[in-house]
Order: C-alpha cells, then sequence, then structure tokens
C-alpha cells in the first residue's frame, strides 16, 4: 500500500488542499482524503495532478524524430516524409522495435503521460516474411510497456492497400500488409501478449479508408469485442481528394454513412472536417484524437476544435510519430493552432476560465474513454483520466521550486506548466501506483538509452 500527501491537488471537484492518495497492490486508488495534515509513513509532494492518456503513438517512429528535417529537391509535404519513414521501417528488426519503444514510452512518462494508446502497425519482418508468432513484434511492445511501466492500450492495426478502392499494395508496404484472416490471428495473439500487464486492454485500429476496403472494414470491427476503434481520417487535403473521387463522399462522411460511429471510436486527426461532419461527430460522441505536435510537423492543418468543443465534443490528444514527447507542449500547440488560425485569444478555455484547465479536463475525459471502450461510463468507470478512488493511481507531482510555478496556485499552476514550461516541471511520475519518474528521470533511463543508442548506431550505420 502507497501513501502519498500532497499540499494541493487536482480532483474531480477541483483544487483541494491537504491530500492523502492511497493505492492498493492492483495499482488502483482505494482512498482520497481532503483537509488533513501529512501523517508519518506518508510520501509529501507539493502539487498532485493526474497523468495524461496518450492516444494515439507509433512507438516505432521515435528513431526517426529530427531525420525528416531536410527539404527535398521538390519541395515536402506528408507523402515525402512517409516515403523516408518507409526506408527507416524497411531497416528495424524486433529487438529494436522493443529497444525504440521501451525509451519512448520512458520519455512519455517523464512528460506527464501515463497510458499509451499503440496504433500498432508494424507486424511482420524484414522484407514482409510472416512471424512464426503472429504476435512477435505486439510482445515487444508489451515488454517495452512492461520495461517502462506505462499503460497500454494496445490496438493492432488492419491495413491491406496503398490506396481507396482497394489499390495493391506497395513494396514498401509489406511490413505491414494483412488480410482479415491474418488479422484475426494477430488480434488474438496481441491478447495474449498483453495479458500480464496491469490495466492493459486490446482494441483494434482500421489504419484508414486508403488501407481497408468497406468489406473488409465490416468483418474487422467486430474482432474489437466492445474495446476501442481509433482509425486515421481526413489528416490530409489529397486524401479527402482522393476519397471523393473514389466514392462521392468526404472521409469522415462516408465513415459516419457507412458504420455506426459512436464513443467506441477514436477518429484520429479530422483535420479537414466540415461544419456537419464536427457536428455528427459531436452528436454520436465519437472522440476526435489529436496530435497537435506531429500535425504541424507534418503540416497537416488545423481541427475545428471551437466549434467541436461548443457542442461538447470529446477529445484526447496524441503523441503519434512521437518526435517530441511532452503532454503540456501537445495542449500548447493544440491552443496555439487555433489561436494562429483565428487571430484571437484562449480560444479552447471555457467561459471566463483557464485555458490550461479546459484543456487538461478535456484531455483527460476524452483521453480516458478513448483508450478504455469497454469501461466506458459504468460501474468501474475510466481507469484513467481522473484522481478518484477506483481509477488507476496514474499520479504527477509538478516541481513547485522550477520558476515557472512561482507563487503560482490553483489553475494558474495549469496555465503556467502548459504555457511557461512543459516537461521541465514534471518531477515524480506513478503508475498504477508505482514510482516511475524521479526528479524528472525515469527509473531505467540509462539502461534504456544504451539499448536505444545501440539500435539506432545499427539501423543508421
Amino acid at each position: 500500500m502507497s501513501k502519498l500527501w500532497f499540499e494541493s491537488a487536482l480532483l474531480p471537484h477541483g483544487w483541494i488542499q491537504g491530500v492523502r492518495i492511497t493505492s492498493g497492490a492492483e495499482g488502483l486508488i482505494e482512498r482520497i482524503e481532503e483537509g488533513i495534515a501529512p501523517a508519518a509513513g506518508d510520501e509529501r509532494h507539493v502539487i498532485g495532478v493526474p497523468g495524461l492518456p496518450n492516444v494515439h503513438s507509433h512507438a516505432f517512429q521515435r528513431g526517426l524524430a529530427g531525420l525528416t528535417e531536410r527539404r527535398g529537391p521538390t519541395g515536402d509535404s506528408f507523402w515525402t516524409w512517409r516515403d523516408l519513414m518507409y526506408r527507416f521501417v524497411e531497416r528495424v528488426d524486433p529487438q529494436g522495435v522493443e529497444a525504440i519503444a521501451a525509451l519512448a514510452y520512458a520519455e512519455m512518462l517523464e512528460g506527464g503521460l501515463t497510458h499509451v494508446g499503440e496504433f500498432h502497425y508494424l507486424h511482420h519482418d524484414r522484407g514482409g516474411v510472416a512471424f512464426s508468432n503472429p504476435g512477435e513484434l505486439a510482445t515487444r511492445i508489451a515488454a517495452a510497456a512492461e520495461q517502462t511501466g506505462i499503460g497500454l492500450t494496445l490496438l493492432p492495426t488492419f491495413y491491406a492497400h496503398s490506396g481507396f478502392g482497394g489499390a495493391e499494395p506497395t513494396v514498401r508496404q509489406r511490413r505491414f500488409i494483412n488480410d482479415v484472416d491474418s488479422f484475426a490471428r494477430i488480434v488474438e495473439a496481441s491478447r495474449i501478449a498483453v495479458r500480464h500487464l496491469p490495466g492493459a486492454t486490446v482494441g483494434i485500429a482500421p489504419h484508414s479508408l486508403r488501407a481497408v476496403t468497406p468489406d473488409e472494414l465490416t468483418a474487422i470491427v467486430p474482432l474489437a469485442q466492445g474495446e476501442a476503434i481509433h482509425i486515421h481520417i481526413a489528416e490530409q487535403t489529397k486524401e479527402v481528394d482522393d476519397c471523393i473521387a473514389w466514392s462521392g463522399r468526404r472521409p469522415i462522411e462516408w465513415l459516419l454513412e457507412a458504420q455506426p460511429i459512436d464513443e467506441q471510436w477514436c477518429l484520429v486527426h479530422a483535420t479537414h472536417a466540415t461544419d456537419a461532419e464536427v457536428r455528427a461527430m459531436a452528436v454520436r460522441g465519437t472522440i476526435v484524437g489529436l496530435c497537435p505536435i506531429t500535425e504541424a510537423n507534418l503540416g497537416d492543418g488545423v481541427f475545428p476544435a471551437p466549434l467541436f468543443l461548443r457542442l461538447n465534443g470529446r477529445f484526447g490528444i496524441g503523441s503519434d510519430s512521437n518526435i517530441l514527447l511532452d503532454g503540456a507542449e501537445e495542449l500548447r500547440i493544440l491552443e496555439y493552432s487555433q489561436r494562429l488560425a483565428l487571430r484571437a485569444r484562449n480560444v479552447l478555455a471555457a467561459e471566463e476560465g483557464s485555458t490550461g484547465r479546459s484543456l487538461l479536463e478535456g484531455a483527460l475525459s476524452g483521453g480516458a474513454r478513448a483508450l478504455h471502450s469497454a469501461l466506458g461510463s459504468g460501474a468501474r468507470g475510466p481507469r484513467t483520466g481522473a484522481l478518484r478512488a477506483g481509477a488507476s493511481a496514474d499520479i504527477v507531482s509538478l516541481n513547485a521550486e522550477h520558476p515557472a510555478l512561482a507563487e503560482r496556485s490553483g489553475d494558474e499552476i495549469l496555465d503556467s506548466w502548459i504555457f511557461a514550461a512543459g516537461r521541465a516541471v514534471v518531477d515524480c511520475v506513478w503508475r498504477a501506483g508505482v514510482k516511475v519518474v524521479i526528479n524528472g528521470r525515469h527509473h531505467r533511463r540509462d539502461a534504456l538509452l544504451g539499448r536505444y543508442r545501440d539500435t539506432l548506431k545499427e539501423l543508421l550505420a
């Protein structure tokens, strides 16, 4: 049993002074006491906030971060970036996947992200050869999560085609490609891979409407077994144009007509959504997975968040290509992108409220739902997303001695964390009650970094 005492902590009903959080052997919060003094045996900290869910990650892409920031002879776009990513992925082996993912997950925890939705589409060996164990690389992802302690929602990804209408996959996509039957085996193997991890779940992820036919999409949806379903959609204008040419419908429009889209689904990016599509997503309770750092890095565009939030739409944040791992930075770029587009300030704040508080609470609520679809709002409730009894003890302490937090209290702490400091103020992190980050560093960072360096030395030789 662990007992943490905070001078000030953010609970679902607001900032409370003098908070003791007790967690048990299963990693869940057993009891929260308010307005009390610290006692002998309490581990004492000044500021406590919930850990952030990360709804969308491609862990292996962390090894590519910073290597694509060079202009080509004909200009650059998402599609030229994808070409470079394909070249990188052709070389990585299972040990490399595990080493890169492990460091990425440790860095997520250091940045206040305590549970990750791993959109896992690298399934086969180099050259596209199937492993004897269809869950070989899923097992590597699970091992990386176990080594670091991060919470895991594994989303094995169905990828069968290179374009709309069932176009043949390219040679460079061969490590991703499956048919419905082989994908079903990967999903089952993924469930075996994570079954020993506390709080881990397995959903599914049709990669995109480019990569799956309508019949294949209908066939794989039941494989989710009530868990989360995530899909990339409407990220790029070319994708929208190609979908219209194929179907006469925009991607989100087509999906809303073709599938019973609801709160089980997370539509990742949804960058180029019309007002009508935004309204439909909000009405259905669909989560939108926003990845502001990656969307800015790839030049995707800006999701129409103000309308979505006015309609009580729910969103989560994701690190996607993992070019920079910082939960506060994702929230900051989300708000700043709206400010630049609309030439206004505090765009995503609730009326006369803190922008930081609105951003954090939105990401906690939507992210929890996106990563734990089967739990929903039932008796147990989501295991991530808030400090409450029965939830996972995913807790972040902030360093009150950092100059960005000097003389701050209440929501000023959140505004200063998100807009003035970022990961630099993350002090300690507990995931499922286990302390995994101390003084801003993951407790296994040195060993994980050594393996990562060895992997990159081989990959980039």
